[in-house]
């Protein structure tokens, strides 16, 4: 899943020149003159940036809180001023995840773990082994679950007990759950040996999805 996230923080640096790229100059008598940048894109950065942070470092670190302090940017300043200061936070968090400074060792070997599986996974079905690339992307997505349920404290079970006590517990949403209800319905179509019932169309999308919960929901 890591690099899902590093996919992220590589989007988003990119939409930072874009925002950068608005950027004018603006005389005015009520506020501050000086170069200014269109507030909707930063806005639309600025909560995706916030996102980002609050899943790979947690609200709790430096980033995260440094970020959220600087967002509303300080008076008599243009919001360029504040997109600077918010892009050198998102930059510094940027390289720190890189270096693997902000996970802890356990993370990060979790993390490798199901990055592999994944990959054997996108590999058995660019193979012709779709049977058998779902039952792997079905093992990640119940072990997932188990690590979400000791974070929660919530007692292990069946794949769909797991998953209503998850979304019980507000961990995610009933959409989510509906998702992971039709993900464990392939992995099960799978292990039965009824390849008929999905397409290897429904296997790749399972292990997109698979690895999009992993970064939505596991890591934080």
């Amino acid at each position: 899943m890591n690099k899902f996230f590093k996919q992220r923080f590589d989007e988003l640096e990119a939409q930072a020149m874009q925002v950068e790229a608005s950027k004018r100059m603006h005389h005015s008598e009520m506020f501050a003159s000086g170069e200014y940048i269109d507030n909707d894109l930063l806005l639309n950065w600025k909560v995706k940036v916030k996102n980002l942070l609050s899943k790979v470092c947690g609200e709790e670190s430096q980033h995260f809180q440094q970020f959220e302090k600087n967002e509303d940017g300080i008076l008599y300043t243009t919001n360029y001023t504040t997109f600077k200061s918010l892009k050198a936070i998102f930059l510094a968090a940027k390289e720190d995840f890189e270096g693997g400074y902000l996970s802890s060792m356990r993370t990060l070997v979790q993390a490798e773990v199901f990055d592999s599986e994944l990959e054997q996974a996108n590999e058995l079905l660019s193979s012709g082994y779709s049977t058998a690339a779902a039952v792997i992307a079905g093992v990640v997505l119940e072990t997932a679950l188990r690590e979400l349920c000791d974070k929660e404290r919530i007692s292990h079970g069946k794949l769909d007990k797991m998953n209503a006590d998850l979304t019980k517990a507000g961990v995610y949403n009933k959409l989510v759950q509906k998702q992971i209800t039709a993900l464990a319905d392939i992995r099960n179509s799978a292990a039965h040996g009824k390849p008929n019932e999905f397409t290897e169309q429904d296997v790749s999308n399972m292990i997109r999805d698979v690895g999009q919960f992993l970064a939505n929901h596991l890591i934080s």
